[in-house]
This record gives C-alpha cells, structure tokens and sequence, in this order.
C-alpha cells in the first residue's frame, strides 16, 4: 500500500498532472477517497513555495538558451497569460478569491503550478498565494475525488 501512496503522492506534483490527475489515478488503485485526498493536497502543494520563488527566475534564463528556450519562453509566456488573466478576471482587490478560483476549478491549464507562477507575476504576496493556492487545490481535489466516485455521473442520470 506504500507504493500506491508513494506513487499517488509524486504524481501528484507532476505539473500538468497534479492532484487533477492523482485523485483518479488513487481511486483506480482503490486508495480510499480521504487518504487520497490527503496524499495528493500534500503532494501538489510541495512545489508551490519553488515554483513562487524560482520558475520565474529559471525560465527566464533558460528562455535565452539555445536547447531550453522554446520549452522555458512557453512556460514562461503560459504563467505571463494566466496572471493577466486573472488581474483582468478580477482587478486587484479580488485576486485572492481569483487565484482560489483558477486553481479549484478543474480544467486543463490551470492548476496550482500555473497559478502559483501567475501570481508571482502579479507579485502577488508569498503568503495570500499560498493560502489560496492551497484552497484552490483542495476544492479541484473534492471536485476530482467526487467525480471519481462518480457523483457527478448519478447526478446526470
């Protein structure tokens, strides 16, 4: 059962992946809704505080070498979108609730990796990112866990 969870956990922190990815992948391993989610909340908030402090920094030097630069200017160009997108989404004052919004809903694209490089592009603070980074990865983790229980299915019927 270590294994599933070890397994569940670093997919969890895989971008594009993250927790969107892990909670189905633990259900399908029959890992229990709760642990799941645990296990993958953890797993997709480890890289917040690097990806805060260091991708900005790292892509904008990889875009200028010869090998990298395609691949680092998209993500960089990716994390530029998703912060104008949420400063014209909600003005400065409902960043926050934005942020939380961007993350928890779901969708492809916009995960707590995303987020969490768009908003160092707003500067928004290290802290209000975290916190809701971290509520917008726990709300698209009940969204997923739900919809791997398959809630939304008998809701539909």
């Amino acid at each position: 059962m270590l294994k599933k969870y070890l397994a569940v956990f670093f997919i969890s922190m895989v971008p594009i992946l993250e927790l969107r990815g892990a909670v189905p992948i633990a259900t399908g391993m029959g890992i229990d809704e709760i642990p799941a989610l645990i296990i993958c909340v953890i797993g997709n908030m480890i890289p917040v505080p690097f990806v805060y402090f260091f991708a900005r920094k790292i892509l904008s030097w990889g875009a200028k070498k010869r090998y990298i630069g395609k691949v680092c200017s998209f993500f960089l160009n990716k994390g530029e979108r998703a912060g104008q997108k949420l400063a014209k989404t909600a003005g400065r004052g409902g960043l926050f609730v934005a942020l939380l919004l961007f993350v928890g809903i779901p969708i492809p694209g916009t995960g707590a990796w995303t987020g969490t490089l768009g908003a160092s592009f707003l500067n928004m603070g290290f802290k209000s990112t975290v916190v809701s980074v971290c509520l917008g990865v726990i709300m698209a983790g009940i969204i997923m866990a739900l919809a791997s229980a398959g809630v939304f299915h008998m809701i539909g019927a």
